[in-house]
């Protein structure tokens, strides 16, 4: 539900157009949400005003009522319309922290990655190990990057995200409507996305749909681990085996749900979980899989297939990095 509009006057002056950067020495602020913004989750909306902030900050100050819209609380995933009146809070300037600058290598090597860049939608092979965005420890990822190199773009968001050691193809929106045309597109069902995976073991034959309920649990530590279990949410994905070799197999995976790992604990699920996997994986296996030159996971975006907003589609193909294809031609070899 939108949070109710107050009439009453605004606390102070800055009941204008958002700031581009958030001043310590400030107090409250009223920010109205301009058109072009409407649509945006309030966490992305203060993570890209408040420089520096730590995400955990961010999500604190929303769950304590601190960050008000309209002069009523709000959940991090509310997304914000176009008139919305944002109270944000003092940060004292202890807790901000220096925004972290990509280098001229971390720049160099996304720029060298760009697949796609037409009609405001990005497409990125990203490397495995390259966070999407800063937080939970990581203080740059691709989206801070991107907005470093494109600081001409006043909207650069992401349209959906792949785990950190994911490879491959991601969308990335230059264009607001062009964000919520494709997340709409994803809700309906008509996003292509497809990924190449080295199941650990000999995938069972016959089984090309595994549909098994998900919930996600985060541990002590802080780590997400997810889970097949009855009161978790419907996921399905749809596996094709490409190739056989001995103690493995190449197969593709399209998700239809686009549950956290959800590839990751389907795969795990059915007694193939995916070489190099850390969290769902044996150590004992993955260290067989080293032998091979393998030190990440296989698990690798090749695929994303859309419609833009003037009805042009688009597929765009993420080739398989030199020492993943190498690690293929090491098990055809033995």
């Amino acid at each position: 539900m939108r949070p109710m509009r107050s009439t009453s006057p605004p606390e102070s002056a800055s009941d204008a157009a958002p700031t581009d950067r958030w001043s310590p020495a400030g107090g409250v602020q009223l920010l109205t949400v301009p058109d072009e913004l409407a649509g945006q989750r309030i966490d992305n909306f203060l993570q890209s005003r408040l420089k520096g902030v730590p995400r955990s900050r961010i999500y604190r100050i929303l769950r304590k009522g601190e960050v008000r819209v309209n002069k009523g609380r709000v959940k991090a995933e509310y997304k914000l319309q176009a008139g919305d009146v944002v109270r944000v809070p003092p940060i004292r300037a202890a807790e901000q922290a220096p925004a972290a600058v990509a280098g001229d290598q971390l720049r160099q090597l996304v720029e060298e990655s760009i697949l796609y860049d037409d009609k405001g939608l990005l497409v990125i092979n990203k490397p495995a190990g390259l966070a999407v965005h800063g937080g939970s420890g990581v203080r740059l990822g691709l989206i801070e990057t991107l907005r470093q190199m494109y600081p001409e773009s006043p909207f650069i968001e992401l349209v959906h995200r792949l785990d950190r050691d994911t490879s491959g193809a991601i969308m990335v929106a230059r264009k607001r409507k062009v964000l919520q045309h494709i997340q709409a597109e994803l809700r309906a069902g008509r996003i292509g996305k497809s990924y190449l995976a080295l199941a650990a073991g000999k995938w069972p034959r016959g089984r090309r749909v595994v549909e098994a309920p998900l919930k996600k649990n985060t541990l002590k530590s802080g780590e997400r681990m997810v889970s097949v279990n009855p009161e978790g949410k419907p996921s399905e994905t749809r596996f094709q085996v490409l190739e056989r070799f001995k103690g493995a197999t190449l197969v593709a995976a399209e998700p239809v749900t686009g549950r956290t790992h959800q590839i990751r604990v389907h795969a795990q699920f059915v007694g193939c979980p995916l070489a190099g996997d850390a969290k769902y994986t044996d150590d004992a296996v993955n260290r067989e899989f080293r032998e091979f030159g393998l030190k990440r996971l296989f698990l690798h975006s090749q695929l994303v297939r859309c419609t833009l907003p003037d009805g042009e589609k688009v597929e765009v193909k993420a080739p398989l990095s030199a020492e993943l294809e190498s690690v293929l031609q090491s098990l055809r070899d033995q």
